[in-house]
């Protein structure tokens, strides 16, 4: 399931993806469709990571991890997709 924005009928802006058990598994920005730009990836332990998108893939940037708490306990660089 989504919730954010759309144009025309893609998704673009902002937007939350839900799985099968409404659990919020992103947050972040679309372009075109795909993730592009700040996004977070929720995992079922209820950690927290977040990267920089480029065209659905996590990209380049620091990526970051944050535990079911919502406390940082992990920071590195990424590059084309690589930590």
């Amino acid at each position: 399931m989504f919730d954010g924005e759309y144009l025309n009928g893609e998704r673009n802006g902002k937007g939350k993806k839900y799985d099968y058990n409404d659990q919020l598994i992103f947050d972040g920005e679309y372009l075109n469709g795909a993730r592009n730009g700040i996004g977070k990836e929720y995992d079922n332990n209820g950690q927290i990571y977040e990267f920089e998108y480029l065209n659905d893939k996590i990209y380049f940037g620091e990526g970051k991890k944050y535990n079911d708490n919502g406390k940082f306990i992990f920071e590195g660089e990424y590059l084309n997709g690589k930590m």
